[in-house]
């Protein structure tokens, strides 16, 4: 920090001569200076999972240091420090004797919490993936996923404890919510809590503010390249290769799989030599019943649909909220990749093969769990 500049409150140059006071008035007060430091840029410090740069990553930013959104001079955190503990000492008085035992802890934390996302003092790594805040962001989904969905997961002893794994599970319900729930269900069930990595449509990072909490929350782009890199490191990878026909399919064909794409998230098990891991969800296809697809208003929104539901669009923001459905979630018993060749990853044949065991794999547990619910919501 460099040196203080010396600034009276009264304007006038630091070390000017003070006017000598008028007779018959009384001397005025010394002139109080205050000293302003020197502003100094946040930064976030970007770690990378493979040894290259951030920017050569394809659809990364550009070289040079990331900021954190609203990071800025210290002077900024220094005011928003001031604030948190103006509404904080405010809130004291009615949280003392209302909130459960430790709440000053977790409300220090909250607002140190706020103090790095200002200052920019978090790191990330290339893929933009923030640790800290994906616990947070998974806090706030654990309450739909235990007390709206009432979530019942099993089959998790099928995840490995480390290295690289690819979850592949079946995708609906108009809004891509069974992925989120998969991730929770992953990051707090696991023995060992691990993240799982998602890989999502190129739709998710083109839109305003769900680009930039998807890549903080550890989503990527679905493509070869970024899936074989990150098994590669030992993360777990999530795809759901129905992708928009999964999620968009009429209520009629609920349950039904649809095309698994052309087996490119087994070519990339394949060439990492990762386990895939069969996932078969109930309940999500009955949040948001289509019953219908204005494609013509989807066209003019490049949209891949644009669903009709009984509530929506008719009853507007309030149709967007889902109904409270009863999910369940098994992960099967993983299908074995590394007894095959590198060069299988470029067979049509076992590409296929295995891709069709996967969706076989699902759509039979599918089966099973629908048979075993007594209700849709109950």
């Amino acid at each position: 920090m460099g040196d203080a500049r010396i600034i009276p409150f009264d304007g006038a140059a630091a070390g000017a001569r003070t006017p000598a006071p008028r007779s018959g008035r009384r001397s005025p007060r010394p002139t109080r200076a205050v000293r302003v430091p020197e502003p100094v840029e946040g930064e976030v410090r970007v770690r990378s999972i493979d040894g290259r740069p951030a920017h050569e990553r394809e659809g990364s930013p550009g070289p040079g240091p990331r900021r954190a959104p609203g990071s800025g001079r210290s002077l900024l955190g220094s005011l928003a420090g001031a604030v948190g503990g103006v509404v904080g000492g405010a809130a004291a008085g009615l949280l003392d004797g209302v909130a459960g035992p430790g709440w000053e802890e977790k409300a220090a934390d909250g607002l140190a919490f706020v103090r790095r996302r200002i200052t920019g003092e978090y790191e990330v790594d290339e893929f933009g993936f923030d640790p800290e805040l994906n616990d947070r962001l998974m806090a706030a989904l654990r309450v739909v996923y235990e007390k709206y969905f009432r979530v019942e997961v099993s089959g998790l002893e099928h995840i490995p404890a480390k290295g690289g794994a690819l979850i592949v599970a079946n995708h609906s319900g108009t809004l891509p919510v069974d992925a989120l729930m998969t991730q929770v269900a992953v990051h707090d069930h696991h023995p060992d809590q691990r993240n799982l990595r998602l890989l999502a449509a190129d739709l998710v990072f083109q839109l305003p503010l769900v680009g930039s909490v998807a890549r903080k929350s550890g989503h990527t782009l679905a493509c070869h390249a970024d899936a074989e890199r990150l098994l590669a490191k030992g993360e777990l990878v999530g795809v759901w290769p129905e992708g928009y026909k999964g999620l968009g399919k009429p209520f009629s064909e609920r349950y039904k799989l649809q095309r698994f794409g052309r087996g490119g998230f087994v070519s990339a098990a394949l060439r990492t030599q990762v386990p895939i891991v069969p996932c078969s969800i109930v309940g999500a296809e009955e949040i948001f019943p289509m019953v219908g697809n204005a494609r013509t208003l989807a066209r003019l929104l490049n949209l891949p649909y644009f669903p009709v539901t009984p509530t929506f669009p008719l009853l507007g923001p309030l149709g967007l909220v889902p109904l409270p459905t009863r999910w369940k979630i098994e992960f099967g018993a993983p299908i074995r990749t590394d007894a095959y060749t590198e060069e299988a990853a470029d067979d049509p044949m076992v590409v296929f093969n295995l891709t069709d065991e996967v969706r076989e794999s699902i759509q039979h547990t599918i089966y099973r769990l629908l048979m075993q619910r007594r209700s849709v919501f109950f």
